[in-house]
């Protein structure tokens, strides 16, 4: 998939999406081609805010979170992403089947792996020590996500009925906005028990 199609791919259902069903790329394609790389930029992102513009767009932690910490945080919250395309996957696949429709896992994958996509390209703004620049770019990467799951359900998924698509469409960006906020808060309860863990040993 070229980045480049993204832009078409949030107003239309043809546009990119089309030339994407015709390849016929596999779940795993997705996931080392798409997933694998893109779920890189939050973590890292995220680890040079801390460390180049500490304070500048999140609370200073005191102490401030080492490099090995953040290492550390960065593999959760990494493993943490990865898992959650394939939750999203598994979610739209069984979305579809409640609605007697049976997409494939391969097709189900790739809607959830291309949704995250203006989310992951957001973690850019965090070059930017600027709060509220990252939050105007994360709103936006969130409008655009969900744009991109209701362009996508009917040419990826292959729902021809309207109100079915629908359905599953409005399923998904609930489940999908939820789960990931999840994402957030579990990444950050597990990367705590790690650093509380790793305090104690020191």
């Amino acid at each position: 998939m070229m980045m480049s199609h993204i832009p078409h791919m949030l107003v239309s259902e043809k546009d990119g999406w089309e030339e994407i069903d015709r390849s016929h790329f596999s779940a795993r394609w997705f996931f080392k081609s798409l997933v694998l790389p893109m779920s890189l930029l939050p973590p890292a992102l995220y680890a040079f805010a801390e460390l180049v513009h500490p304070g500048a767009i999140f609370p200073l932690s005191v102490p401030a979170l080492t490099p090995m910490q953040l290492a550390v945080s960065g593999v959760v919250f990494y493993v943490a992403q990865l898992l959650m395309v394939g939750y999203m996957a598994m979610l739209i696949q069984r979305m579809s089947l409640a609605r007697d429709h049976d997409p494939g896992y391969d097709s189900a994958y790739a809607l959830a792996a291309i949704a995250p996509v203006p989310l992951w390209l957001a973690s850019l703004s965090l070059l930017v020590p600027s709060l509220g620049f990252v939050l105007a770019v994360g709103a936006a990467a969130w409008v655009a996500s969900i744009m991109l799951i209701r362009h996508g359900v009917r040419p990826l998924l292959h729902i021809s009925d309207e109100k079915t698509a629908h359905y599953v469409a409005n399923v998904v960006t609930g489940a999908g906005i939820v789960a990931w906020i999840a994402l957030l808060v579990v990444s950050a309860m597990i990367l705590s028990i790690l650093l509380g863990v790793w305090s104690a040993m020191l």
